[in-house]
């Protein structure tokens, strides 16, 4: 079914009737559960299932964010023939915070988010009789997916990557980040503090936002954040950072390795992750003859960061690439 069918083109012009209608409807008919992650964490997660789908999408969000914020995004691939299952990861969402100051990102190891994945995995996907198992994920997220994808090869049968965090874009030359990262690693009082320049989460108004040229899906987005403050997340630890930025690095080294047939979701205008990262991975899958399509990143130009909550022409054209992706990899 293409997006013109949809209605993903022309959704904003009516977005209040549609998220207060069709929208909050499909809400909530929602699963919600939990398990215990890595370390005694509570990792929740969010399931929308009808007996008539065989094809399931696990979808893995981005830093900071919550299920909470993906109903509209479900609500599309649920009506295109898919059951959709979403982790919140730990230290934000609705999962277990990790530090007591609960708006400080941060993470013990990388490794821990792919722990969680791995597990909701084995529980809600893999446990039950799906014909096709895809998955589809955001930012960080892409970064955890693409990590248990060198663990577990056969797990889906095709992934897409939008905005994957496979480099942070740094306000300052990688060598200097570097040392303060190593630097503050050694020093417990600023390793789980704020990274420089960031600190609690608080609502930025939307013309100076560099994720999205949505206004509308920016205020819905916003207001879950400023509704429920069990949902904020702010800035990155130096700790999350050094992981990620470690992560990163161990993605491009398992470029090679990765072999689901994989697309890469590119936002034209990202300020957030660092697309030379993206075009990297893309050049080492294709070189090692693994399935990444097209050879290189499918870009959305002019789009920013969150793709998944773009302006409809630009995210339809993300939703109709990402369905048609899916359904020539069964």
């Amino acid at each position: 079914m293409t997006g013109r069918k949809n209605g993903w083109p022309t959704r904003e012009k009516a977005f209040a009737a549609f998220a207060t209608g069709p929208l909050l409807d499909f809400w909530k008919r929602r699963e919600e559960g939990e398990f215990t992650g890595v370390e005694d964490v509570a990792i929740r997660y969010v399931r929308f299932s009808a007996e008539k789908h065989d094809n399931v999408i696990l979808l893995c969000p981005g830093r900071i964010e919550s299920y909470v914020k993906y109903p509209e995004l479900a609500y599309d691939l649920f009506h295109c023939g898919y059951d959709v299952v979403i982790i919140d990861h730990r230290g934000q969402g609705r999962s277990g915070r990790l530090l007591q100051d609960s708006h400080r990102g941060h993470v013990e190891a990388f490794d821990h988010y792919v722990d969680d994945l791995e597990t909701l995995y084995q529980k809600e996907i893999a446990s039950r009789d799906y014909r096709h198992r895809y998955a589809l994920a955001h930012s960080m997220g892409g970064a955890i997916l693409t990590l248990m994808l060198a663990r577990q090869p056969k797990a889906f049968d095709a992934v897409v990557l939008a905005s994957p965090m496979f480099g942070i874009y740094l306000p300052m030359p990688v060598w200097m980040a570097n040392q303060i990262l190593n630097w503050a690693e050694k020093r417990p009082a600023f390793r789980d503090g704020y990274a420089m320049g960031t600190g609690k989460w608080r609502a930025r108004p939307f013309g100076i936002n560099a994720l999205t040229h949505s206004r509308e899906r920016y205020r819905r987005n916003l207001r879950f954040y400023a509704d429920d403050p069990g949902l904020r997340v702010g800035g990155p630890t130096y700790h999350w950072v050094r992981e990620g930025v470690l992560a990163g690095q161990s993605i491009l080294e398992k470029a090679k390795e990765i072999t689901t047939p994989l697309l890469l979701l590119q936002a034209g205008a990202d300020k957030v992750v660092d697309n030379r990262a993206q075009d990297l991975f893309c050049q080492a899958m294709t070189t090692a003859g693994q399935l990444c399509e097209g050879g290189k990143p499918f870009v959305i130009d002019g789009a920013r960061h969150e793709i998944l909550f773009e302006k409809d022409s630009m995210r339809a054209e993300a939703l109709d690439a990402i369905v048609a992706f899916f359904s020539r990899h069964p």
